[in-house]
């Protein structure tokens, strides 16, 4: 496993992390068990943070965490979560003091601690990034003691920019694969100026760069692969980084022609963030050890090739950007 920044914090990540929404809620059956093992397995790849939020499985998500931090003690072991979609609707008069200090408080309850790692605001409204009033009770709550840093989790390249304006913003979650290319142009570029850790979410768009789903794949209703495919419960880019299924799995069928052997796409679609030296991290989700097994292993995989590199752009530019490009 290799170790990059994150950004100003002083903390060397795992480039492949572990992201835990996926043992919460959201994607189909979940066995906690199987979630504790995956997640220990993860550690002994030599993963060192994680990812998750509050809403994942209302707390679920939270509480498998912290008992894992229980059941390896002294171990380093860094954990990001998320606040703000605890709103019944999300509109920026809900992120007052006393709404970012309860939800924090829970955290701080279901992750058992007593001062959180790092919190990120969760995809809030993008008027949010205006509110400078917003970013001082973050201030407020750091000076308090109850969390060490603060970053943002963010829908679009531009919620990004406006973010990282804002000196104690210490890292940017945003949505970047082999189907979303546009975070690297202007964004990287700022986030390294102002040494900005990112996370690299929905690395492989909700499974579709696994390369093994199909035009008969099936979707539990409870698995927002079903629920939200076209937007319907929230931002549609967050299933299948809003590519539409079938084109996905068009542009899939050519990726897989520049996979090396003995490599998985899984592990080239991970592999091919790391090319950004820019990202401090890649967070594939996990619910069975050889899954999170062979992700991490991607970490190690030798550099893509100008060759490669440059064929992925051009499958991006003929089967995806007219559909995600401008659009986040």
């Amino acid at each position: 496993m290799q170790y990059r920044d994150l950004g100003r914090t002083g903390w060397r990540v795992s480039d492949i992390s572990f992201g835990a929404w996926a043992i919460g809620s959201a994607w189909g059956d979940v066995d906690d068990g199987e979630s504790l093992a995956a997640m220990h397995r993860a550690i002994d790849m030599g993963c060192n943070f994680i990812d998750t939020a509050d809403v994942y499985g209302d707390g679920r998500s939270e509480r498998l965490i912290a008992q894992l931090k229980r059941e390896r003690p002294g171990e380093e072991i860094i954990v990001a979560t998320k606040a703000g979609r605890r709103l019944p609707q999300q509109v920026v008069e809900g992120y007052t003091a006393e709404n970012l200090n309860a939800w924090i408080d829970r955290s701080l309850t279901n992750l058992e601690t007593d001062c959180l790692d790092l919190v990120q605001l969760h995809c809030p409204p993008t008027e949010l990034y205006y509110m400078p009033e917003v970013f001082d009770v973050l201030d407020s709550i750091v000076r308090a003691g109850k969390i060490r840093y603060y970053g943002v989790s963010v829908e679009k390249v531009e919620e990004a920019l406006k973010a990282i304006e804002y000196p104690n913003v210490q890292t940017v979650q945003i949505i970047f694969n082999m189907f979303r290319h546009r975070p690297a142009e202007l964004f990287f570029q700022e986030a390294k100026r102002r040494r900005v850790g990112i996370l690299a979410r929905v690395p492989l768009a909700s499974g579709l760069l696994t390369g093994k789903m199909s035009a008969q794949s099936q979707f539990s209703a409870d698995d927002h692969r079903n629920f939200n495919r076209y937007g319907q419960a929230f931002d549609r880019g967050e299933t299948f980084s809003g590519v539409d299924y079938e084109t996905g799995l068009q542009a899939v069928e050519d990726l897989r022609a520049l996979v090396p052997e003995g490599v998985s796409l899984t592990q080239f679609a991970l592999r091919w963030i790391l090319m950004f030296d820019a990202v401090s991290c890649a967070i594939p989700g996990g619910k069975r050890p050889e899954q999170v097994e062979q992700n991490s292993l991607a970490s190690d995989l030798p550099a893509l090739s100008e060759v490669q590199m440059l064929k992925v752009r051009e499958i991006y530019g003929k089967y995806i950007a007219r559909q995600v490009h401008h659009r986040w």
